[in-house]
This record gives C-alpha cells, structure tokens and sequence, in this order.
C-alpha cells in the first residue's frame, strides 16, 4: 500500500479517461476507466468497464485506499516484470496473462526469478539450436528462457569460482521436473565431459529411472514427481561434466497403498503389467493392473497419450546405461511385482474377530514368497501375527483385521522404500567419479506450497520445506538490492521485508510442533488427539498458529502464503513410520541376496562422503537403526535433518530460482485461471520479490539509454552540453520535484515505483502536441489549398458558362429566322406536290377506267374461246396427275423405308465407330474398301457404257422405224391423196405420244443413272476424307507420343542431372566434414598429449566451446574417436615409441585408405571417359584428315615412347640383375669349393676378371650407343635442311614424331633397346648398307656414312612403328581389363549400398556404431594388404634403384668423356649438339639440395616463415619453391626424396596452423599456398586434362618419373583443414560484432527508441567493458579479411566461398537472436535492418564480390526486415506476407509476429486473430519444425582448378628466404 500510495503521490492523478485496477470475484483484477476526475474526500470513483457498463466504486477515505493504475500500454508484455512502471498484484498477473495467451510465451522474468508457465503443449523451443544460441549470451539480451538461467549458473560458476544452485519449485502439474530436466540437458550440452565416459549422457539417464520409481499420476499432474530430489553436477577445473550425486526428500510412500479416485500408483508398476507378456518376465506371475489391489484403486489405470510399454523400455535402457546388471533389473522388477501380489493376498477374519487368517493355498501370497525368496509358512504367520516382549517374558498376540490390513500396508511401503533408496544409491555409485571436483551446479527440483481440503502429515512436511526456501529467497533478495545500491553508490535505506522465522520457529524449535510430535510417538498410548490437544496448549498464543472453532483433531497454521488447516488423524502414524520386526528379518533371511541387502542392518547407516565443497552429502532415504519394535528415528527428525543439510548446501552457493506456475487445473494447453495463478504467485514468492523491488527503486535507466528515450523532453539549448550525465540530471530535476523520487547512480538513473510511467506520460503528451501541432499546421495548409483550387474552379466556371448562355442565345436567334424561311419553303413545295399529285391521279384513273372496259370485253371473248381447250388440257393432267400420285406415293415410301434403314446402320456405324477397335478395322481395312468401292464404280461405269450403247442402239431403231413410218404416210397419203381418215390420224397421235412416252422413260434412266453415279462419287470421296482424316490422325497420336517419350527422357534426364548434382554436394559435405571431424580428433589427440606432459594444469577459466559437446555430435556421418581406436594413454605410448612423424602419417595412411572406394569410383569415371574419348576418336579418323591424324599419333607416339623408354630400363635392369647374380653365385660356389680343396682364390680373381670384362664390354657398347646417337641425331638434322631439294631421299614415310626434339639420354636408352631387342634385324639392314654402299648408292653430295645413318634411322623408324603398334594393342588390353575392374567395383559399391540400406534400419547410435565398425574393420585389412606391398615394392625398387643409379653414373661419365675426346674430330657434324650443351646450361626451373638441408628448407619456407616477410614479391611464393624442389627429385629419380619432403612440408604446414590457429592473416596465407602447390602438382602432372592452358615451356616442366595423384589428394584435404579454420576464425572475429551492430546499434540516428528495461540488464548479469559495435566495425573486418586473401594470392573463386560463408554467418546470427528477443521487433528495428543489409549489399557490388550468393544467404533476414515493416491489420496484409516472406518458415513468421513490440503507444500490437489467419493460410506449407538457423552449416568449398601463367624459371628467390643451399638446375 506504501508503494501505491507513493505511485499516485508522484505523477498522473486520478482524472478523466485514467485507467485503474479494480478487485473482481471471478477475474481477481478487472481494468476501469475513469468517467470523470477524482476531487480528494469524494467517497467513490465513476468507472467504465470494458465491456462498456458503468459502475461505482467505493472508496475508503479514511484509509486512502485508491485503486491500483494502470501500466501504459506501451510496458505490457514485458521480458521482466521489474520493467514495469507500476509494481503490484494486478500488473503482473496481467503482464503474465498477456504474455502467455496472446505471444505464447511461457517465461518471464521477474528480477532474479524466472516465472515459467506450464503450456501443457509440446513448444519446439528447447533444441540443440535453441541450447547454441543461448550459450554464452547474457542473461538480458535473450527472452526468459530456462536455458538462460541454466547459462547464467554455468557462467557465474566459471568466472566467480563458486559453486551454483538453480532451484525449481512449484505446484505438482507446474512443470518443475520439465524444467529440471532442461536445464540438466543445457549443462550435459554446453560442457560435455572431460573424458570418454559419458557422464553426461548417464545424468540424462537418471531421469527416465527417476520418473519410474518417483512418479505418479494425480488429479492435477500426469507425471507428478512424488518427492523432492537434489541433483549435484560434479565440474572439474576445464568445467567439464566429471560427475553427479542425487539426494532425494519425502518419498510419497503412502501411494503404494492408496490411491484416490483418477490417480495412479507409481509409473513402475503399470509399466511391469504392460510388458508382463514378455518371455523374461512369465515368472512374475502378473496381469492386467486392472487385477492388483495396489494398482486399481484410482480407476483408471491408463494415461491417455502414455505407452507404459514403451516407456518401460526406455526406463530398461537407462538401467543398462547406468550399470545395473541384467541380474539385478529382474531382482529390482521381482521386488515390485512382489509388492503387488501382497496387496492381493486375501485376509480373513474370524468369528471372534480379535485374529485372522490367510488361506494357504492363496496364490499371492505363494507368488509374494517365492520372487522374494522367503519361507511361505512363516510369512503367513507374521502377517497375522505379532511378538511382544516384556521384561520377563515374550509372548505372540494375534491381531484384528484391520490391525493386520495396515501391518501389511507398511510392509508393503517399507520394501518400497527401500529399494527406491537402493535405486537411488546405484545411481549414485554410477554417477559418481575418482577425479577431483573443483566445483558444481545443483538442481532441486522440490515440491511447492500445498493446501487441499484435507491436508495430512505430507502437506505439512512439504509447507515447513517451502517455508525454509522462502526464508532463503527473501534474504537472497533483499541481499541482491542491497549489493546494486552499494555497487552504484546510492544511499542504502532499510527495507521492511516479511520474515518467516517466527513460523520457522513455531514448526522446528524446541517443543514446537515437530518437538512435541515426537514426544508424542515416543508416548505408549499416545493419540493424535492428544497431540493436538498440546498443541492447543502450548501455542495458542502464537500469531501463527491458531485452532479451528468447530474442531479439536485440526490446527491451523499461518505460513507465508496461506493460512493451512491440517487434520492431526494419521500424523503418529507416518511419522512412526512402524514396521514390525518379524517381517524385516523374514525378509533379511531371503535367499536373494538383493532383497537380504535391503533390509541388512549395514545398510542402516550411511557413512557420509565429503564433497569437494567441504559440503557434506548423505542419502535422505530415512537410515534403519536397530530396534524390537520399530525405528528410533522419525520421519519428521530425518526430514528436518536433510532439510537443514539441503540449506546449508543452498547457502554454500549462489542460489537461482525458477517458479513454476500451473495455468488451470484441467491441464488445457494455453488457458489462463487468474485465480489459481494468482495463488501460485503468492505462494512462490514472485510478489514478494514485487514488493521488496517497489519498496525501493523499481525503475533503473542506463544514462545513454534514458538520453535517447527522453531527449524530446530536453530542451534545445540542453543538448549543447556534451556530458550526457549532466544532461539527464537537469532534465529530471527539472521534471520531477521530489528528489526523493530519483536517484542518481554511478552507471544508471534509480526511479520510483510510477516515475517511468510519469516520464512516459509527458513524454506522449510532447508527442501529442507536437502531433497536434502538426496536423493543426497540415489540415490548415490542406484546407487553404483546397479553398484555392475550388475558387479558381469556380471562376473557371463561371467564365465557360456566361460564354456557353451567350452562344446559345445567338445559335437560338439563327435557328428561328432559319426556320420561317424553311417554313415557307416547304409549305409552297407541299402545296405544289399536292396539286400535282392530284392532277397525275385523275389522269391515271381515266386512262385505267378505259382500258379496263375495253380488255373486259376481249379477255371474255378469249376466255370463252380457251375454255375448251382448258378443259382438254385439265382432263389430261388430272389424269396424269392420278397416274403421278400413285407412283409418287410408292416412290416416297420407298424412300423412307429405305431411309429408315438407312438411319438404323448408320447409327450403327457411329456407335461402332466411336469405338478403338473399329478404328483399329477401320484404318486396317480402309484400303481394301476403297479398291473395292472404285472396282464397283469401274463396274457400273461399265454397266452405264452398255446401258448407254443399248440406248443409242433403241434410239437409232426407233428413228429409223420413225423414219420408215413417215415414208409409208407420206407414200399413203400420195396414194390417197387428200383422203385422209380420221383413224390414221388418231394412229399418228398414237405413235407420237409412244414416242414421247419413250422419251420421258429415257430421261427418267437417265436422270437415275446421274444420280446414282453421282451419290456414289460423293461416297467415296466421303470415304477418302475420312481415310485421310484417320491417317492425319493416327500419325498425330504417334507423334504426340513420340513427343510424351522425348519430354520424360529430358525431364528424367534433368532429374537425374539435379539429382546426381545434389548428390554430389552431399557427398562432398559428407566428405568435408569427415575431414573437419578428422582435425578435430588430431587436435583432441594433440591436447591429450599435452595434458599427459603437464604436470600441472594452470589455473583458470577455461570454457569449453558449445560444439564440442559430447552429448552428441553436430555431424551425422561415421567418425573415428580415440575411444574406438583404442585408449589415450596406450595411443600415447604407441606414438612415443614409433615417433610424432610417423604416428601422423599412419592418419593420414589411413584416412587415405578410407576414401580408397571413392577414388577408385573417381578413377573409374575418368577411364570411361577417355575410353569414350578414344572411340570416338577412333570413329571419326578418316584417312583425308591427316593433320588429326597426325596429332593422334603424336599423343599415341609420346605414350608408346615412354612405355617403350620404360620396357628397356626394365629389362636392362633384369638382365643385368640375373647375370650379376649368376655370377655372385658362381664366385660364392667357386669360392667355397676351392677354399675347401687347396684354399687358393685362383677362381675367384677369374671371375673377378670376367666382371671387369663384361664392364669394360657394357662401356665399350656405351660409347658405341654415344657414337650412334649423335650420328644419328647429325643427320637427322641433314636430312631435314635437304629435305626440299632432295625429295627421294625422304620418299619413304616417317614417323611423326621424327620430327619432335629427343632428348641425348631418352635417344640412348631407345636406340640401346632396339639393338638389343631386334639385334639380328639390324644386322640384315647393316649388310644392306653395306651392300648399297658398295653399289655406289650414296648420291653425290652424301658421304657413304651418312647415306647408311639415314637408312638406319629408316629402318629404327619402322621398328618403332611396329613396337608402337604392338603397345596400343596392349593398352586395349589394358583397357579392358580396368572395365573388368570398373564392374567389379560396381557390384562392391552396389553392396556397399545394401549394407548402407541395412543399416538405415537401425537407430541413429546403431547406425554410427555399426557404419564406423565396418568401416574400420574393411580399412584396417586393405591397410595390412596395402602395407604388405609396398613393403615388398619398396625392397625391389630400392635394389633396383641402387644398380640403375651406379649404370647411369657410369653411362653419363662415359658420354661426357667420349663427348670431350670427338669434339675436336667432329667439330663440323656436332655444332648442333654444341647448341644443345648451351640450351642446358640455362636455368630449367628447378631447385636442388642436400637431403641433410630438408629439415632448413622446411623452418625456413614454412614454420617460421612470416607473411609479412614476402611482401612485394611473387604471390604463393612458397609454393612454386617447393614445387621446383619436387620436380628436381622427381628429374633424378629419388621417390625418398619426394616423400619425405612433400611429409614434412604437410606437417609443417599442420604445426603452424596449430600455433597460429586464431591469426587470420597466417591461416589465410598456407591456404593459398597450399592451393597454389595442389594446382601446381595437377598443371604440371602430364595429365592432358590439366595441360590445355599450359604453354610450351611450361609442358617442359611437367614431372617424369612420379604420379603424385595420392598426394593431391592429401594436400586437398589438408586444403579443406586450412578453410575450415579459416572460416572458423574470421566467424570468430566477427560472431561479437554482429548483434550490436545489426541490431542494437543506431545506424539512423533517432529512428528507435529505447524502451523500459528490467531488473536483468543489471550490472551484475552484464560482462565488464564496452561491447557495442557498429556496422562500419563488421565492414571495416571484411575489408581486411578481402584484402588480406587478395594480397595473398587466394583463388578468387575461394574468396567468394569465404564471404558466402561469413554473410550466411551474419544472417543466421542475427535472425536467431531477432528470432529470440522481443526488444528488438519493432518497425525501426525492420528499418535499421533494412539499412544494414543495404550497406552490405553495397560493399560486396564494390568489391565485385556480387556473384559470390552472398546476397542469396540474407534472404530470410532480409524477409524478415520486411516482416517487421509492413502492415499487420487485415487479411489483405496476410496474404501479402504470406507471397512475401517465402524464405521464413511458418514457426518464424508466427514468432516474429508475436513478438513484434511497439516502441511507443501510437503503434498497436499485431493481433492474435491476425496472428492465426496467418497460421491458416501458411497451413499448407511443409516446413521444418526448427525454428533457428543452425549458424554453424559450412558450405561444402569447392577448389576450382586454377593454372598458373609463370613458368619456374622465370621465379626469383628473395634472399630474405635464407635459402642459399638451393642450387639452380
């Protein structure tokens, strides 16, 4: 009430439109605002609800009881509770209920508490990714999280060395074992273990074991834990996980035994019933749990959404991991089934009712006895029996049914009790570790404050538990205040806070309640009444105690909390805890030696173990002391004793709390029940903690912070003043008139409760004036323009109107004298027309009325006259008409019988043909009936023809009859004369009317016939259009599916192609980090070696990284750790005895053995292309195409001469080798012979002789190979300079690559080899020389000598064709047999991809065990072949080597002697070979030293070599020396040399990396020298698909003798090393700056604002120094990142890589923490981001780094900058932000908008019905479940092969090097 006072004492009074709190019944705190303002003395206040309705409220006005006010809208929804202006009951309660209904956020901060609602809902929020981003952030910068506080306790134990406590309380169904379980799961996470135990995992694993045996369901909780547990995390001095011990308090034992309705006994028990089927466990006897008393009495024996058998499985695994033996589990499970069979066994009581019995042949009691072990007959005995014992004697009482009912109830108990101690021991025993522990971090998660209805004797242990931790919690506190306000030297004032000690006292002190009860049960007829009854006595003059008025069993006490009424029946009872004795030591005689150790009286007492903080740890299971009767100790004497133990632990360490807060009793997610939260709140201390903060000065501002928020409220001359503190001491003094209100710290402003709200409230009115100012300023400019557009539109107006009335008027006046004068004019015209018409009418008339009488009279004459002839005519027609009608009629029937039949077979005909099939026949047989349809027109043309010829035949007859009747009148009518009778008239009527019949009929067939051949024409044609329309038609159908098969081959083909490619950059992530987990086991191996040397750690915060954890690893692919090669101490001895250098090789051996199937894979593709490659080659050769033929024999040439060069050396080198030893053979049988007869060496210096002579003969052949050399190159020349004039000379064909310079030694070795291999050949061509010689061959011009070389080089030529032909065919061969070995590892990758199919099967330990088993079994055979043969390979080539070396000695003085002697002879024929001596003298680009100067060369060029050093001159210069120092042991032939110097370049190379592992400058510049020596060793390889940029000089330095493919591959990974570690120090550098200058820092001055922060963002929480950064700062490291790679040399494709990387660093740092923060979602946050990511943008376009897809990578923070911008109102806006933030999950989207904060009240807050219409729309989306990004994803790098364009010897060696031992080649 002071603190209310105080708020309303200072700051905004009680006017109109203010907003209270006001008490309600159902919501406990309802808003109001005022209607009207308050006047001091009124009586009542004028309220408005929110709903609208108005009520009056009282006020007490003698107290002052004002109502509470309320926050502003602008601090609701606060991380921290101590934010808020106003500190009382309602504003948190509505902070909390806002926070978690419409954000979904579960935690909150208040001060140092975490307050954690219980969702009831699975939250993905408590991942790996959620642990990383959590991990070394200060506790403010983040929302409230139990995995902040967890990383507060871990931090603060690493940097004040003192050991830490997180304590978890609250009601059962809150969520306290959740809790715990997470804030475990941070530490196992974030530390990892100092060894390879796993301790970590096994503290997990304590919990499922835990929850078995220690949870039950109840009415308010699913998984309550029925006692309280204190959970100690062992540290050593790295703060590693070195071990665990676990106290527990009050075991629930009563449930055992009860259970009241829907709850459940403990988990354990259903969970054996559900596996009970399983074969091990048939001897348990057991059922359904529906059948056991102890199991049933609840109901409802099932959890929904629980799998007891599963989760048995997982609480078996966890005894598996923890140790306990397979023996020991059915020992454990055999005690548990046992106690539910004894809660089975039937009692009967008999008729006198004073004894009973049990049946002996009770199968529970059989079962009971016989899985503990025990006599059947002698526990049913005891059962029902008891033993009494006096002073004198001992006698057995039988006892009452309900006397033996209990017995057996605390039996039961007790054996649960005692295993669950025995558990808790093992547990222990197996958590517990032989190292030193140098600190630690508790966990309690105990039960919170209780009332029920009915509270018994567990209610009262558990409120006297809570009373004891508040008392903790209040001085903790009150400490905290008081340590800030010295800290900022601000005047400590005493603050009254509750103290509960004289409760404390009433509870534990002398004679107090627990006093007095044991005194009771010490008492033989003591009776809870009796207790209660001196309870009344002795402290009812206690303040808090009182007794009830309508009892006298109960009493009440007043705790901290609440008042608690407790029922004293019962309490004697439990607190006796009695067990008789006769059972115990049936027990103890069990044949189990688990169950006999149980109950052992050495087992009672537990020596105590001293822990490393000199604090004392003992088992809290109640010890067992010996007795007749029962223990000495009480329940409540142990409890009090490991309470008083616990606290004393709490106050040997720094205490952190979380309180945990059940949301409503019917465990529905997400609702809010004010008053149980409001209880809950009250009982955890949460409001105290409210109350101590109000009481002093609530509020606190940073002076930069509080500048920025409230500089609109400075004035103008103010902000001249550069001193910030001076600024804001002014403004507030000036504001705030009470000094008292304010205090001024040395880093921060102190307020009073209600000042923040004051300044709020002037700081939105000076934005309200100013708002008002400016509207008032821009409505009134808008009004003044508007008034002056309407006048000009007006006068406008005005101005077309008057002209428009004035131009009609003028238009009106013109029409009417226009239409008078029309008028006139068209009267008259229609006057004359009317007259006219008139006169023209009468004259028509006269002229009609006579004609008509006139043609009266005629046309009746001539009807009269025709009417015969009509009526002739008419008699005719009307007979033909009959004669018409009857054929017409048979006709029309005819044709519509025929129509109708028509009809019916077309219908057919459509049916048949919508049909396949008749398409099908129809296509088929379309043909066949068109030539069927022409023969029938053929045939009826034929018919028509004869019918035609019939006709004309007919026709002609008739005319000639015609004819011939006319003569016969004509002579009848001569002879008659003019006689003629009227019968040869009528006979010629006769004939004439045949004749016209005839026609008629003619006409008629022919019309038919027309019609007929017409109908017929118009059919086929019909039918050939529909042919074609079916052709067209079967044609489009195959092409449309000849299309539908081109479109899937390419959709199939760019499937695979997308395919394959994403295949293969998850192969080469996969393989990357193989490599990255391979350094990371070298540098694990390099530390333990370290450790094993020192002798003392040095002391010291030493954290160790977040990703090296051994939980689990970040990588999902098979690594090899120290464990599984074998343990560190024998790995350490085996590497001192075989040496540093080697041991590193074996790794890399062996990591090359392991990639062996992928390079094989490699090697294959690449044969199958150059195989391919060849064919084609093959195919295309045509004989006109001599310049590429030429240039295929070139390439075939260059292999058959090396192949042949090579075949020579080789079998020079046998044969040499088999006559020296056949001769040391001889000298050695010679020897010995001859020593045993006479001792005399005559035949041993014989044979010495004939060795020199055959040496003497090898030199001889030596210098005639010399001398044939040269003659042979002599002419060579000759014949070219003669070539043009001498053309038969050269007629016969030469090899091409005659014309190719041959090096002096590669000409000796060949020439040497054809002498021996075709010896007698040549002797034929030397006497054909001979011969042509002698014939006077040589022309003239040509001496007889040089003839008979060219021919020799001829015929040398020929024998090269043919032995060249001779290889090709062999390397066919030898293509078809890498096929053969190309099929094989197919099907060996094809069961390899079985096997990985298998073991996909498995789970995803199964998986990495079973995969890196297989692996390492399968690499460590091939490394044992593989060893075996370059051992014997290396023994060959060794003796080899030594013999071939002494020849080419020889053979070289020899060539050097001869060639001295014949130059003088010879010097016209040997000025080529002059020139030749010359060229060799200059510098061929390699370097050559000592093998004793290798271990200089690498100091000097690589471990102690500076990049600074090389400043100015060639780039990778490092490189190109060692390379020029490979290709001079290359050129000589010394594999030994090369091996051991590219070995000790990579270890060097690896040493300096480990000694400069944060110097970017140096990582970066071995990273492009060890690119730069890889690109030299592929460019220079003599592998043409690295060849076709070189130029001709740079070929001459390719290598010659050595395939160094197998170190390219070692020098790639040590590449990707190098990157990885690049890439890990520049995220290193950057990874600080990027939040604050993302985020937090003002890029645009005055665009956010700084709002209210709490309790959190103290001084004590924050790390010392200045963190800020800003976005310059990020730029300014980027630039000298691209610099430095530039200067370098770095490829820049590498460059890209590098800063795709870092930006993808930058966005999935900034997005988690925006993801994770609500302070900073606020639309000028989206702003600022927006800016930044321009910046960036900017910097990458100007360093031309565009294309690199950096930019790709801000993608989600650029969406989400948006997000933060647009509008949030109305389903338009969502589905904009739908389309729109398309890189963002849904959980992302959803997050940010539930975070989204206003910075001030004239922005409103995103609405939850948004909010879910959002959620609607995103619904159909598949995204990920994790919401952060994973920060720490590597891009798998890629090294583009990149050429060089300098030739070596063209390089400088800058004598700053100190490398004056290389001598130039």
């Amino acid at each position: 009430m002071d603190a209310l006072v105080e708020s309303h004492s200072q700051g905004p009074s009680l006017i109109q439109y203010t907003r209270v709190w006001i008490p309600d019944p159902d919501e406990v705190w309802r808003s109001a605002e005022l209607t009207k303002d308050y006047k001091e003395g009124e009586k009542s206040l004028q309220l408005r609800l929110e709903d609208e309705t108005i009520q009056e409220y009282p006020i007490d006005v003698q107290k002052n009881q004002l109502p509470f006010l309320r926050n502003p809208d602008i601090l609701v929804g606060e991380n921290d509770l101590t934010a808020l202006s106003y500190l009382h009951e309602p504003a948190v309660l509505h902070n909390l209920k806002v926070r978690f209904l419409e954000s979904n956020h579960i935690y909150t901060y208040c001060g140092i508490v975490l307050v954690a609602i219980n969702p009831y809902e699975q939250l993905p929020i408590y991942g790996q990714d959620v642990i990383y981003a959590y991990s070394g952030q200060n506790m403010g910068d983040m929302d409230p999280h139990i995995f902040a506080v967890a990383e507060e306790a871990y931090k603060q134990m690493a940097r004040d060395e003192k050991n830490q406590s997180i304590i978890v309380s609250g009601e059962s169904g809150a969520g306290k074992t959740v809790s715990a379980k997470y804030a475990m799961r941070y530490f196992a996470t974030v530390s990892g273990s100092a060894s390879d135990t796993n301790i970590e995992e096994k503290v997990l694993a304590s919990s499922p074991i835990m929850e078995a045996i220690g949870n039950a369901k109840t009415t308010r909780n699913d998984n309550s834990s029925r006692f309280g547990k204190y959970i100690q995390i062992g540290f050593d001095k790295r703060y590693h996980i070195i071990g665990a011990n676990m106290r527990t308090y009050l075991l629930e034992k009563s449930r055992v035994v009860f259970q009241a309705d829907d709850e459940r006994n403990y988990h354990i028990f259903y969970q054996l019933c559900a596996a009970a089927s399983l074969p091990e466990f048939k001897e348990l006897a057991l059922t359904c749990a529906e059948d056991f008393f102890y199991a049933s009495q609840g109901g409802d024996t099932s959890i929904e959404g629980v799998d007891d058998a599963e989760d048995f499985e997982k609480t078996r695994q966890a005894f598996t991991l923890l140790g306990v033996r397979e023996s020991h589990q059915i020992s454990i499970f055999k005690i548990i089934a046992s106690i539910l069979h004894l809660g089975n066994v039937e009692i009967q009581a008999e008729r006198d009712g004073e004894s009973c019995s049990i049946s002996p042949g009770d199968e529970h009691l059989s079962n009971f006895c016989r899985l503990l072990g025990v006599e059947h007959g002698q526990m049913e005995h005891w059962l029902c029996h008891r033993k009494l014992v006096t002073t004198s004697e001992t006698y057995v009482k039988t006892m009452s049914l309900q006397q033996v009912v209990n017995a057996r109830n605390a039996l039961a108990k007790h054996i649960y009790a005692q295993l669950f101690g025995w558990i808790v021991e093992h547990i222990n025993k197996a958590l517990h570790t032989s190292l030193k522990q140098h600190s630690f971090i508790g966990v309690l998660d105990i039960y919170g404050f209780e009332t029920f209805e009915v509270n018994s004797f567990e209610q009262f242990c558990i409120n006297y538990a809570n009373e004891k931790l508040q008392q903790q919690f209040n001085s903790h506190v009150f400490k905290l205040e008081q340590e800030e306000y010295m800290k900022e030297q601000i005047p400590w004032t005493l603050i009254d806070f509750y103290d509960n000690q004289p409760c404390i006292d009433l509870i534990e002190a002398k004679l107090g309640i627990l006093d007095l009860l044991d005194e009771e049960c010490k008492v033989p007829k003591g009776t809870d009444q009796n207790w209660a009854q001196k309870l009344y006595d002795r402290h009812s003059g206690s303040q808090h105690f009182q007794k009830p008025r309508m009892s006298n069993t109960a009493f009440i006490v007043v705790h901290f909390a609440d008042k608690v009424e407790y029922l004293s029946d019962g309490f004697l009872e439990k607190n006796r805890d009695t067990v008789y004795e006769e059972q115990i030591n049936i027990l103890k005689a069990s044949k189990f030696p688990l169950v006999a150790d149980l109950f052992h009286d050495d087992k009672d007492s537990v020596p105590a173990t001293a822990s490393s903080s000199k604090i004392s740890v003992r088992s809290a299971r109640p010890p067992l002391k010996t007795s007749n009767k029962e223990h000495k100790k009480t329940v409540g004497h142990q409890f009090r004793t490991s309470l008083h133990l616990l606290m004393e632990t709490l106050n040997a360490t720094t205490p952190h709390y979380v309180r945990c807060i059940k949301p409503n009793d019917e465990k529905l997610p997400f609702h809010f029940d004010p008053k149980r939260a409001v209880q809950q709140l009250r009982a955890c201390g949460v409001l105290e903690t409210i109350r101590i903060s109000a009481a002093g000065y609530p509020s606190r501002w940073a002076y930069h912070d509080f500048f920025n928020r409230y500089r609109v409220l400075i004035k103008k001359r103010e902000l001249a003043n550069t001193d910030k503190k001076a600024i804001c001491r002014s403004v507030l003094e000036s504001l705030i008139k009470d000094p008292d209100k304010f205090q001024f710290g040395r880093t921060k402003i102190f307020f009073r409760a209600g000042q923040v709200a004051y300044l709020e409230k002037l700081r939105a009115d000076k934005f309200r004036a100013a708002t008002i100012m400016i509207q008032k300023t821009v409505r009134g400019w808008l009004q003044k323009v508007k008034y002056r557009r309407l006048k000009g539109a007006t006068l406008t107006l005005q101005r077309y109107c008057r002209g428009l009335l004035a131009r009609r008027l003028a238009e009106h006046l013109r029409r009417t004298r226009a239409a008078v004068v029309l008028q006139k004019q068209y009267r008259m015209q229609r006057a004359r027309q009317a007259y006219q018409m008139v006169r023209r009418a009468t004259v028509v008339i006269q002229a009609f009325a006579r004609g008509m009488f006139v043609r009266r009279i005629y046309h009746q004459v001539l009807r009269e006259h025709k009417a015969t002839i009509i009526q002739k005519h008419v008699r005719g027609w009307m007979a033909r008409r009959h004669f018409h009608r009857l054929r017409g009629a048979a006709i029309v029937i005819q044709c519509g019988f025929r129509r109708l039949k028509a009809k019916q077979e077309l219908k057919a005909l459509k049916i048949e043909a919508r049909s396949a099939e008749h398409l099908k026949r129809l296509n088929v047989g379309m043909e066949n009936k068109v030539v069927q349809l022409q023969r029938k027109i053929d045939d009826q043309n034929k018919e028509f023809k004869t019918l035609s010829e019939q006709l004309s035949a007919v026709t002609s007859t008739h005319a000639m009859e015609v004819e011939k009747l006319k003569k016969e009148l004509a002579h009848y009518q001569q002879s008659q004369g003019e006689d003629s009778s009227p019968q040869l008239q009528e006979e010629v009527e006769s004939l004439r009317m045949e004749l016209q019949r005839a026609h008629s009929e003619r006409k008629v067939l022919e019309d038919t016939h027309t019609r007929e051949k017409d109908e017929l024409r118009k059919r086929v044609a019909d039918l050939e259009q529909e042919n074609a329309l079916l052709k067209d038609e079967k044609e489009q159908l195959n092409n449309q599916i000849l299309c539908q098969s081109k479109d899937d081959f390419a959709q199939n083909s760019v499937k695979e192609n997308l395919l394959m490619k994403k295949e293969l950059e998850e192969e080469r992530s996969r393989y990357q980090n193989l490599v990255k987990e391979y350094s990371r086991l070298e540098q694990r191996y390099d530390n333990l070696r370290d450790e094993m040397t020192l002798v003392k750690q040095t002391p010291g915060h030493r954290r160790n990284p977040s990703n090296q954890s051994s939980l689990e690893s970040d990588s999902n692919y098979p690594s090899i750790s120290t464990s599984e090669v074998g343990d560190t101490e024998d790995a350490l001895q085996q590497v001192e005895e075989i040496g540093l250098e080697k041991a590193a090789m074996d790794m890399t051996v062996f990591l090359k053995l392991q990639k062996r199937v992928r390079e094989l894979e490699q090697e294959r593709r690449k044969l199958q292309v150059q195989l391919e490659k060849r064919e084609q080659q093959d195919g295309k050769r045509v004989p006109a195409e001599q310049p590429k033929n030429d240039l295929d024999l070139d390439q075939d040439a260059d292999l058959a001469y090396n192949s042949l060069k090579r075949q020579e050396l080789e079998s020079e080198n046998k044969k040499l080798k088999n006559e020296l030893n056949e001769l040391r053979k001889a000298v050695a049988d010679q020897a010995s012979a001859h020593t045993a007869a006479h001792g005399a060496p005559d035949g041993y210096s014989l044979l010495l002789n004939q060795l020199k002579l055959a040496h003497e003969e090898l030199e001889v052949r030596k210098e005639e190979v010399l001398i044939l050399r040269t003659q042979i190159v002599s002419a060579d020349q000759r014949r070219l300079a003669s070539k043009s004039s001498e053309p038969n000379i050269n007629a016969r064909t030469s090899w091409p690559n005659s014309e190719k310079h041959v090096d002096q030694e590669d000409a000796i070795e060949a020439y040497h080899g054809v002498c021996q291999t075709n010896s007698p050949f040549l002797m034929v061509e030397e006497m054909e020389l001979c011969r042509l010689t002698e014939s006077g061959w040589p022309p003239e011009g040509l001496t007889p000598r040089t003839g008979c070389l060219q021919r020799t080089a001829e015929v040398i030529r020929r024998l090269l064709e043919a032995q060249l032909q001779a290889q090709s065919r062999e390397h066919e061969e030898e293509v078809e047999g890498l096929k053969a070995q190309v099929e094989a590892l197919k099907e060996e990758l094809d069961k390899q991809q079985q096997t990985f199919c298998q073991t996909l099967l498995l789970s995803p330990e199964a998986q990495v065990e079973f995969g890196v088993q297989q692996e390492i079994s399968r690499l460590t055979n091939e490394n044992l072949d593989l060893k075996e043969l370059v051992e014997k390979l290396e023994k060959n080539e060794k003796k080899l080597k030594k013999q071939l070396k002494i020849y080419m000695k020889k053979v070289q003085d020899l060539e050097a002697a001869q060639a001295l002697a014949q130059s003088e002879k010879r010097r016209h024929e040997l000025n080529r070979q002059v020139t030749v001596q010359r060229k060799e003298k200059d510098f061929q680009g390699m370097l050559e030293y000592h093998k004793e100067d290798e271990a200089l060369l690498v100091r000097n060029l690589v471990t102690e070599l500076k990049p600074q050093a090389l400043a100015g001159t060639v780039p990778c210069l490092p490189a190109y020396i060692l390379y020029m120092c490979i290709r001079h042991a290359d050129y000589v032939n010394d594999d030994l040399k090369v091996h051991s110097l590219l070995t000790s370049t990579i270890n060097g190379i690896k040493k300096v990396l480990k000694k400069h592992n944060d110097d970017f400058e140096m990582t970066s510049f071995w990273l492009s020298n060890t690119c730069r020596l890889l690109h030299c060793l592929k460019q220079y390889s003599g592998d043409e698909g690295f060849m076709t940029q070189n130029t001709a000089k740079q070929n001459e330095h390719c290598l010659k003798n050595f395939d160094l493919t197998e170190y390219r591959q070692v020098l790639s990974d040590l590449s990707i090393q190098i990157y990885q570690q690049l890439i890990k120090i520049a995220e290193g550098l950057l990874q600080p700056m990027i939040v604050s200058a993302m985020l937090e820092n003002e890029s645009i001055q005055g665009l956010s604002g700084v709002k209210p922060t709490g309790y959190r963002k103290r001084s004590s929480s924050m790390a010392d120094g200045d963190s800020s950064y800003c976005l310059e700062a990020i730029i300014r490291q980027m630039n000298s990142f691209h610099t430095i790679m530039c200067d370098q040399g770095l490829d820049p494709e590498i460059i890209l890589q590098v800063f795709k990387q870092l930006f993808y660093m930058i966005n999935a740092v900034t997005l988690n923490n925006l993801l994770l923060r609500k302070d900073v979602c606020s639309w000028s946050t989206g702003m600022q981001l927006r800016y930044n990511i321009s910046q960036l943008e900017e910097w990458l376009r100007g360093r031309n780094l565009h294309q690199s897809g950096a930019v790709q990578t801000m993608e989600p923070l650029i969406q989400a900058a948006q997000l933060l911008q647009l509008k949030k109102k109305t389903p338009e806006d969502a589905e904009a932000i739908c389309s729109l933030c398309t890189a963002l999950s849904t959980q992302q989207i959803v997050k940010i908008l539930n975070l989204y904060t206003p910075l001030n009240e004239f922005e409103e807050r995103v609405t939850v019905a948004f909010i879910r219409t959002i959620q609607a729309q995103l619904q159909e989306r598949n995204d990920p479940q994790q919401l952060l990004l994973d920060f720490k994803h590597m891009f798998p790098v890629l090294f583009p092969f990149n050429p060089s364009s300098l030739t070596m010897d063209s390089i400088h060696i800058p004598a700053c090097l100190n490398l004056e031992f290389l001598n130039e080649v």
